[in-house]
């Protein structure tokens, strides 16, 4: 072997200086694209990262500027603190750590006052035997509150602050002789780092955990339609082109962290936009609830999408009809309920498609019934009434999503369809005009004949009128005889 390493021609120092430097181009270039995608996928994370050196900067100044520091002196390094563990990405997660934090320091510092207060009257012997036993008592049933899931999720990080700001502030306490005087500062500092935060979260390029949460739970639906209306093409190899709703479903899957951890900081947010205070957020995670198990069983339905078998079988064929409407059907139900989420409209359009599903239900019936069983091979029909069976709980689950889609309209107070309409360019809602309708009646002016009709539309009446009349006001005489 070394015989053959010596024989083996060598590479030249300057070809590897080259291939260096050719590694170090590509390590970096790369690196660049990650950076570039990063900010493609999400813009709104380049506003956050400046968002964040603007606070740093702002708070920056109680160092930098005389006045500042003479009024806070190094206690002005907690706003800095504050600043980097409290800026959060969404205004609910600013708010939920912001508000934590200062309600945390402002009881932890009452109460460690109080505590080395009380101590005080026991005299210097007994003193820190008090001190400790109260630290012991409050450390423990601040933990201990901590395993209350209310408590958890929404006050964790504030008891945390309480723990730590309380047991500095009572034993620093027993040393320090201007103890007011410290949490005053600490106090200070942190609400002015705290409200800083805020304040830049709101109002510079906000980012809503309730907005994100609403948008989710639309886009999940969407992708569910989505394998649901191309499922029957691709079931029966008739499809052709983009594929990639195949496995778009997957991600709505794991969305349940992603979803709780939203609504969470939504419940902290004021209201903004659609958004009202109060917002019904624990509705959506029922609807995300829901829409993930309707996604457990399109996982079981694409375990049938065989890519060996090019050709669908006899008994395939015989229920494809209903099978692909069944499909289509609750495709564009679950299209129409993620649509009705999306303007905030009350889901009434979905029932038409829901009752679709129903008939063709009725129709599979029919069939099967109607066919022969013994003249189908046993191994080729039952993965094929396996299919039909999760499509048809599929239909039930979709139903439930529909329900829970209602409640969510009637607490949050969406908009009917009769105060609606549709705009035929942009698809965008926008409220019309309700007028009473009336009904079709011929007026004969002895000259020429006119229809006046008038039609209501979604709630909207408009007016058609079929010829121009030269004679105006003979016209107008004579559409009082309309009856409205």
């Amino acid at each position: 072997m070394a015989i053959e390493s010596a024989s083996s021609p060598s590479s030249t120092p300057h070809q590897n200086l080259e291939l260096s430097f050719s590694k170090i181009k590509y390590a970096i270039v790369g690196f660049g694209m990650r950076i570039k995608k990063i900010g493609e996928d999400d813009p709104r994370r380049v506003a956050h990262s400046l968002k964040v050196a603007l606070a740093i900067t702002l708070v920056s100044m109680v160092y930098y500027l005389q006045p500042f520091y003479n009024g806070m002196g190094d206690a002005g390094m907690w706003a800095i603190l504050t600043v980097v563990v409290v800026f959060e990405y969404t205004v609910g997660a600013t708010l939920c750590k912001g508000m934590n934090r200062g309600f945390a320091t402002l009881l932890a510092g009452a109460l460690g006052i109080g505590a080395e207060s009380f101590a005080s009257l026991f005299g210097p012997t007994i003193k820190p035997v008090v001190l400790g036993c109260l630290v012991f008592f409050l450390v423990a049933l601040a933990t201990f509150s901590r395993f209350f899931p209310n408590i958890k999720r929404r006050y964790d990080y504030g008891v945390l602050i309480f723990i730590l700001t309380f047991s500095l502030v009572s034993v620093s306490g027993y040393r320090v002789e201007k103890i007011i005087e410290l949490a005053h500062q600490r106090l200070s500092t942190i609400i002015f780092g705290g409200a800083t935060c805020i304040i830049i979260s709101m109002c510079v390029c906000p980012v809503w955990a309730g907005e994100d949460l609403h948008k989710l739970i639309v886009l999940n639906l969407e992708k569910l339609a989505s394998f649901l209306e191309g499922f029957g093409s691709e079931y029966y190899r008739i499809s052709e082109g983009d594929k990639s709703f195949l496995a778009a479903y997957k991600s709505v899957l794991n969305s349940k962290a992603t979803e709780e951890s939203l609504a969470n900081f939504a419940w902290w947010e004021v209201g903004h936009g659609k958004f009202r205070f109060r917002h019904p957020w624990k509705q959506y995670l029922k609807i995300g609830v829901l829409t993930r198990q309707c996604a457990y069983h399109i996982e079981a339905l694409n375990g049938y999408l065989d890519e060996k078998l090019q050709v669908p079988s006899e008994f395939q064929k015989t229920i494809q009809e209903p099978c692909m409407k069944m499909s289509s059907e609750v495709g564009k139900a679950l299209k129409e309920l993620g649509l009705s989420m999306k303007h905030m409209i009350y889901p009434s359009t979905s029932a038409i498609h829901m009752e679709n599903c129903r008939k063709a239900i009725d129709e599979l019936n029919e069939t099967l019934q109607a066919s022969t069983v013994e003249k189908w091979d046993i191994v080729e029909t039952i993965p094929v009434i396996a299919t039909t069976s999760i499509l048809v709980d599929i239909i039930k689950c979709v139903e439930t999503i529909s329900e829970a889609i209602e409640e969510l309209s009637k607490q949050a107070h969406f908009k009917k369809p009769k105060d609606i309409t549709l705009d035929d360019v942009n698809g965008k809602p926008h409220l019309v005009q309700q007028q009473h309708s009336g009904v079709v009646k011929p007026v004969d002016d002895g000259k020429k004949e006119e229809w006046i009709m008038t039609i209501n539309v979604h709630g909207t009446a408009t007016t058609l009128l079929g010829d121009e009349n030269p004679q105006e006001s003979e016209v107008a005489d004579k559409r009082k005889e309309v009856t409205t």
